[in-house]
């Protein structure tokens, strides 16, 4: 039984240790953890890029962040 995420876009605005506060497109703060994906390839995440999240309907503080959009130069 898989449940239903929702994909969300969104800000870092500051990270430590792993641990993120994201404001969302909706103007709301949220706390987000970087997937395993993204870990186990390195991608680094700093305060300022684009993300991409997939949060919980049935938590809506927290999220896993599945995406670092690109940057153009």
């Amino acid at each position: 039984m898989s449940e239903e995420k929702l994909e969300i876009q969104g800000t870092v605005l500051e990270s430590s240790k792993g641990i993120f506060r994201v404001k969302l497109e909706n103007d709301h703060v949220v706390i987000g953890y970087l997937s395993g994906k993204m870990k186990m390839y390195k991608i680094r995440v700093l305060p300022g890029d684009s993300v991409t999240m997939e949060i919980s309907p049935y938590d809506l503080s927290k999220g896993r962040i599945t995406r670092r959009e690109r940057t153009s130069p």
